[in-house]
Order: C-alpha cells, then sequence, then structure tokens
C-alpha cells in the first residue's frame, strides 16, 4: 500500500489548539455547591454530575462562578440525563443571572470515567468546547482533589472514533474567609469548625509565613542569590504602598475598635436568636394550651 493510501490516527487540529491555551478558574462556591449536592445525592448514586455557569474572560480563561445538579441514571452501558429538568434550571438561573452561560459540567469522583464521553457529547451541543470539571469528594488520595478537563477528538481519517480528555490548568482564587472554610471543607476529619477568633488567628499565621518568605525573597535579591523579578516586585511594591501612613498605637486601636464592634455584633446577633427562639416556644406552648 502506498504511504499516500494510509489512513492515520489523528486529533483534530481546531480542538486541540483551543485546548493548548485553556484555563479555567472556579469560585468556591461552585466547589461547596457541588459537594452539597454529593451529601444530598439519592442513596443508589455513586455520584453527582451538574452543569457549569460562568463566562468567558477577555484574555480566553473559562470563568465558573456558579453550577447546579442535574438527576441521571447511570449504569455500565448508558448515562440517561434529565435534559427537561436541566433546561429548566437554566431558563430560572437566567432570569436571574442573565449573562452566566453553560460554560461546561461537573461530576464527583477521581478522575474521568467511561461514561464522562457521553455526558461531555451532549454538554457540547450545549456549548462549544465545554469544561469538564471534576472534584473528588471521596478523597481518594487524602484530600479533595479538584481538575479541569477538555475532550479532544480522535479521528480515523474523517471519521470521528473516539475523544481524550485533556487536563488543563485550574486557578481556585478565594479572599482569606473563603480559603478558612475550603481549608475545613476539604480535610478529612474536623473536630468542629472554627470560631471567628480562631479563624481571625489562622489567618494572622497564614499572613506572618506569608510575610517571612516575602522577606526571604527580598533578601535573596539584595545578596544575589536570586535574579530579581520585576513582576514580583511590582507587586510587593503596591502592597507596601497600600499600607495606611499611622503610628503603631493609632494601628493599634483601630484594630481593637473593629474588633469590638464585630464581638458587640456576634453579641447582638445571639441575643436576637435567643428572643426568637424563646418567642417561637411560647407560642407552640400556647397553641398547645
Amino acid at each position: 500500500m502506498a504511504a499516500s493510501d494510509r489512513t492515520v490516527l489523528q486529533f483534530s487540529s481546531s480542538s486541540s489548539s483551543s485546548s493548548a491555551s485553556l484555563s479555567a478558574k472556579v469560585h468556591p462556591l461552585v466547589v461547596f455547591n457541588i459537594c452539597d449536592c454529593y451529601v444530598r445525592r439519592p442513596d443508589q448514586a455513586d455520584r453527582v454530575i451538574g452543569t457549569l455557569l460562568g463566562s468567558v474572560l477577555p484574555d480566553g480563561t473559562v470563568d465558573i462562578r456558579n453550577s447546579y445538579a442535574v438527576p441521571h441514571n447511570e449504569s455500565i452501558e448508558q448515562v440517561a440525563l434529565d435534559i427537561e429538568y436541566q433546561h429548566n434550571m437554566l431558563l430560572s438561573h437566567q432570569k436571574v443571572n442573565p449573562k452566566e452561560i453553560i460554560v461546561g459540567w461537573y461530576s464527583t469522583g477521581l478522575g474521568v470515567t467511561g461514561g464522562s464521553a457521553l455526558i461531555h457529547e451532549f454538554y457540547s451541543r450545549e456549548v462549544q468546547n465545554p469544561i469538564h470539571l471534576t472534584v473528588d469528594t471521596g478523597f481518594t488520595n487524602g484530600a479533595g482533589t479538584i481538575k479541569a478537563y477538555v475532550s479532544n477528538n480522535l479521528s480515523l481519517g474523517e471519521r470521528q472514533i473516539a475523544a481524550q480528555f485533556q487536563e488543563i490548568p485550574l486557578d481556585l482564587r478565594m479572599v482569606e474567609a473563603e480559603r478558612i472554610g475550603f481549608d475545613m471543607l476539604k480535610a478529612t476529619a474536623v473536630d468542629k469548625i472554627p470560631s471567628d477568633l480562631e479563624g481571625m488567628e489562622a489567618s494572622m499565621q497564614h499572613l506572618l509565613v506569608l510575610i517571612d518568605d516575602i522577606y526571604k525573597y527580598v533578601d535573596d535579591v539584595v545578596e544575589g542569590r536570586v535574579p530579581p523579578d520585576n513582576k514580583i516586585g511590582k507587586h510587593i511594591s503596591d502592597a507596601v504602598g497600600s499600607l495606611p501612613k499611622v503610628s503603631p498605637s493609632v494601628f493599634d486601636k483601630l484594630v481593637n475598635d473593629s474588633l469590638q464592634d464585630h464581638l458587640l455584633l456576634l453579641y447582638l446577633s445571639s441575643i436576637t436568636r435567643t428572643q426568637l427562639s424563646l418567642a417561637e416556644k411560647l407560642n407552640t406552648a400556647a397553641q398547645i394550651l
């Protein structure tokens, strides 16, 4: 057979080139929502799947901001999705956030499974080049692993025969308050949820570690042990420039005043909860009598 007559396996050029530069950013609300849906799943369900909502940023990054679960039945040979429920939920979400569109789908578990290709094919009809997000709620490797994939088509000549999932960079960005909750969520065992003061203490300890790392980096640059990086220097300059120019005594007073205001709010909210609980019990007792 001549070389020109041979049929070779090849990836679709359009999908492979786009996935090479594709990245995703997921908000912690999505992870919390996925874990909550996994806890509330039916007893016979091994995993939970659902739709990812968000937008595509100007630089091409897929910003995943919201999600919802989609009922499904899964077996070894086939996967059945409730398509009507999926469309109704999408319409309901877009009434609240019309700028959010389908950007992909998620599933719980470690990595890609056999039925993932069938589900990915359905979402490929909803959006071009969807993201597949996996959340390991079983802590297989001792932690809740989160990964993002895209699918590349594997063709035999002009006929598509398979799909290959390729992992893409995933950025999980969150503020410090969200990070404390996420650290508690991904831990395999938690004695109790930290209080506000314990969370603040953990944040301050983390801040001190970061400051020590910055000190070490600056010293290494000054001593010539590490080559300087203009981007890192600009970030350090912006962080130092954002600090207010106040004396230590004034700064301590501001922190103490803010802490006392926060504790007062906690005390008032506790009193309000107690009063509502007492009023509910009195109302129940009055109805019984």
